[in-house]
């Protein structure tokens, strides 16, 4: 890297794009320019073009289920131009929009109380995966713009201790749960919604359990059974995969939190980032560039494993929310025609908030062997503090220098080889419209890698089968067991 800003002094120019507010910084690659060129021909032989207009006209992109993937029409403006195909389910999505919407300015006004007539203060989310994660980050990173009303608080470890602990700050009477399970099977879910059901109905009655209790879902047999009100029920697709839905009424828990006006700046920040990226050509486009760059770090340069650092606390969480759609979404070993790849595909994903980071796990970054590839991500306005402020900025672009230039030195033990692919995605402050823009910027990440890779980024049937295999070995003790498991269920058996 040092040879390379030596022989190019303009490289920051040359190797950064900005849109929306967004910065990415991407001269710390190790690319240069025909490198680049070679990365934006890839994606033209690769289809990437025909496969993004795909993906936006509805057709069934994911080819193993013969669905579609319309995550980003759950984000589309009313009046935004759809194909004729599209028509119908955008008015659908609309609708929910506005019934979301309705819920929530009841909530915030008192007119939708609990079922003594008190008014709403916290809510439950209850649900696991995508159903947990993009509320949990989004609500997170905009606490700023919390609306004032409502605490919202999440239940998703089937183990019981998040509601448990949770349990002693809640008044039944002024909560409101939230069940997020798009078939209402979930095996996680449901007994975290039945252990909540249990508390709610020992201290209020069975007859208050309908006006506390709303569903994302679309198994109406199911939300009768458990007693879900028919007026806080919410519909979802099977065309919007887990970890693409937090902008459907899975996000209700976020727009609670932060109030409607707020939410849909949020789905503004991420619709003008997928114009951005249907509309641009690939050397301007700041998702496929950061696509190519994976597969170019994963592919060509051997990093296994990829490092989400953001220098915000409120960001904590990202790292966790990414997780969940790149590895869900990238971790296959078939192409999309079924065939093995004979490639590496998808990186493992990390991170925790740089500025602690720094003094935990950047020592193996600086001077371990592993090869790890980077983002950073730094917000200009981090908080009220402006010397606060100039300390994380301070901090962020020491780390970049020191991860591109290295550093030389007699004692071997202080030799830092740098040279360590990364990029910056820098913005002004982090609000609603910029998350969005920020989330629908690595969703399309994802998909530009899984075209380079030839594999569908919209399956995941490595959590299918643990699901089907956790299914058949309830109730333990009396399901018969493989025998690979025979012993080891039999100990457990013995020490229950």
């Amino acid at each position: 890297m040092r040879t390379l800003f030596a022989q190019d002094a303009s490289r920051f120019d040359r190797f950064s794009r900005e849109f929306g507010g967004l910065l990415l910084d991407f001269s710390r690659q190790r690319i240069d320019a025909p490198a680049l060129e070679a990365l934006c021909g890839l994606a033209d032989e690769t289809g990437l073009r025909a496969r993004i207009d795909a993906l936006f006209a509805g057709d069934p992109v994911n080819e193993s289920e013969g669905r579609a993937a319309l995550h980003t029409l759950l984000r589309a403006p009313p009046d935004s131009p759809q194909a004729r195909a599209l028509e119908p389910l955008h008015a659908e999505v609309r609708a929910v929009r506005r019934q979301c919407a309705e819920f929530v300015r009841d909530v915030h006004a008192g007119r939708r109380a609990g079922a003594g007539g008190e008014r709403l203060t916290d809510v439950v989310n209850i649900g696991i995966g995508g159903s947990d994660l993009g509320p949990v980050m989004a609500v997170a990173a905009l606490a700023p713009y919390k609306a004032g009303k409502l605490r919202c608080h999440f239940v998703s470890n089937v183990d019981g201790t998040q509601f448990a602990e949770l349990a002693p700050a809640l008044d039944p009477a002024r909560t409101l749960v939230i069940v997020c399970s798009k078939t209402f099977t979930t095996q996680e879910t449901l007994a975290n919604a039945r252990r909540v059901r249990t508390w709610l109905a020992a201290k209020l009655g069975e007859a208050a359990v309908p006006r506390h209790f709303a569903a994302v879902s679309t198994n109406a047999a199911a939300m009768d059974e458990f007693g879900v009100g028919g007026d806080a029920r919410f519909a979802m697709w099977d065309w919007v995969g887990g970890r693409y839905s937090m902008w459907s009424a899975v996000g209700l828990a976020i727009e609670l939190a932060i109030g409607t006006q707020n939410f849909e700046a949020m789905l503004s920040g991420a619709h003008a980032v997928d114009g951005h990226f249907r509309e641009s050509a690939w050397s301007d486009n700041l998702p496929v560039l950061l696509g190519l760059l994976a597969v170019w770090n994963r592919s060509a340069l051997g990093c296994v494993s990829h490092a989400v650092l953001p220098y915000s606390q409120r960001l904590a969480r990202l790292p966790a929310y990414l997780q969940q759609l790149e590895m869900e979404s990238l971790g296959k070993r078939t192409t999309r025609g079924g065939r093995p790849v004979t490639w590496e595909t998808g990186a493992v994903i990390w991170g925790e908030p740089a500025s602690n980071a720094q003094h935990s796990f950047f020592q193996l970054l600086h001077q371990g062997t592993a090869d790890v590839s980077m983002d950073f991500l730094l917000p200009l306005r981090a908080a009220a503090d402006l010397a606060a402020d100039e300390l994380v900025i301070a901090n962020c672009l020491a780390q970049i220098q020191a991860f591109s230039n290295g550093h030389e030195s007699q004692e071997p033990q202080r030799v830092h080889p740098g040279s360590r692919p990364l990029s910056l995605l820098a913005f002004h402050e982090l609000n609603p419209a910029t998350l969005g823009a920020i989330v629908a910027l690595y969703e399309h990440k994802v998909f530009v890698e899984s075209v380079l890779w030839d594999i569908n980024p919209f399956d995941q049937w490595g959590v299918e089968l643990g699901k089907k295999l956790c299914n058949a070995l309830l109730p333990l003790g009396e399901a018969a067991a493989p025998a690979e498991l025979a012993g080891l269920s039999g100990w457990i058996a013995r020490q229950r």
